[in-house]
């Protein structure tokens, strides 16, 4: 059977300190009602206007998870890519965000560690207001070079 290609993301040997990737995502129901209800998450400031009216947010606000969750997704996505993975993270959250909200995201690696074989991406979002609404810090495994099928299946022959 012929090996598959895949598309990985950067490699290890090929990041950079200052590699960067901006992504502008607009919180929309759609999104929100996908995420509440894979979680079973009801909490009534995230869909329940009646109830967040009556708080200092004075609307429903987004769940701070699902913002990390599109910060997660550029990492598997765009920066490193495909087949990286996010072991340890550190953020915060110093605004909330509201539904329709538009966000752009920013996230840059900051340091490259080859021995370990992992990156440190800084990640900051802002809203449209230009207020920041994300802050943190990402460690990430980057792809590795899988093996090549038949060269793992010869070596018992050699």
């Amino acid at each position: 059977m012929a090996e598959k290609k895949r598309k990985l993301g950067k490699q290890i040997d090929t990041l950079e300190v200052g590699d960067y990737y901006t992504a502008t995502r607009v919180i929309e129901d759609r999104d929100l009602l996908l995420y509440l209800g894979l979680t079973d998450d009801a909490n009534p400031l995230y869909l329940q206007h009646d109830y967040a009216s009556e708080t200092p947010y004075q609307q429903p606000i987004v769940p701070v998870v699902m913002l990390f969750g599109m910060a997660a997704s550029i990492v598997s996505m765009h920066l490193p890519g495909p087949g990286s993975h996010i072991t340890r993270h550190e953020m915060s959250f110093p605004k909330p965000v509201y539904h329709y909200t538009e966000i752009t995201f920013n996230l840059e690696i900051i340091a490259v560690d080859r021995d370990a074989h992992q990156a440190t991406m800084s990640v900051i979002a802002y809203d449209n207001d230009g207020d920041e609404v994300v802050h943190g810090k990402l460690n990430v495994i980057p792809s590795y070079e899988p093996e090549s099928i038949s060269g793992r299946s010869l070596k018992n022959f050699f």
